[in-house]
Formats: C-alpha cells, structure tokens, sequence
C-alpha cells in the first residue's frame, strides 16, 4: 500500500521512529504525569513544561472503526481505520490502521497490540488483535 508519510520535525519525531526498537513512545509530562497525544509544548492537565517521550505497553482498546472499501490512497482495499484508547490513560488515543486480522473479527472492544510498518525512518504504529493469554 502507498501511504502519505509524516515529516519529521522536532515536535514528533520520537513517535514516528520508536517503531525502529519496536516500542511506542507517547509524550509525558514530568510534573504531573499525564500522557498528551498529539504533542504539545505544554501539559494540558497543569499547564507544564517538563515533556518528554516515554515508552507505553503497546496495549490498547478499539474504541471506533470503519471499514473502508474505497482505495483512496491506491492501495488495497478493504482497510480498517479505527481509534484506539491506549490502556496507559483513559482518552490516550491513536487513528490507525487494524491489520492482521478478519474483517468479521473487528468491533469495539477489541483487544489490540502496536506492531510497527517500516518505511524508514519513519515506522508506522499500527494494531492488531492482542493474543490472549
């Protein structure tokens, strides 16, 4: 698939490229703890400065998800799109792609885990169905 990739700048690099280790990393502030995505030069819970990328589980809950069955980047399709609440923080959430998975199989609710599509140097996060243990 054909995908419009993000341009790295200062602001979001760490995210677009922790995907080269295999982990997803979510700026955090060090004052009060809170995770904020997207980034942002302050903390919206205190107003703090103290931002810094760290390391999340990867883990996640399908909160909303469409099926799209036209190819609008030229890839193929059918594509789920979806949000994901990230288990780190209620409302700590991703737009991505499910894969790895049947279309029947997708709902909210789903458990997800990131993998990570390369297009060095940028790694996309995307999920898919989490194992059970």
């Amino acid at each position: 698939m054909m995908r419009l990739l993000p341009r790295l700048d200062g602001t979001n690099e760490f995210f677009w490229t922790s995907g080269r280790e295999g982990v997803l990393r979510i700026l955090r502030c060090g004052g009060c703890r809170y995770w904020l995505h997207p980034p942002s030069p302050r903390c919206p819970e205190c107003g703090g400065t103290d931002l810094s990328p760290e390391a999340v589980s990867g883990r996640g809950i399908v909160v909303s998800y469409t099926i799209n069955h036209q190819p609008w980047d030229g890839g193929d399709v059918p594509y789920v799109l979806a949000v994901v609440d990230l288990v780190e923080q209620p409302g700590l959430r991703l737009t991505t792609n499910i894969v790895g998975s049947d279309l029947d199989r997708i709902d909210i609710g789903l458990e997800v885990s990131v993998i990570f599509e390369d297009h060095d140097p940028v790694f996309l996060p995307l999920f898919e169905p989490a194992e059970r243990d």
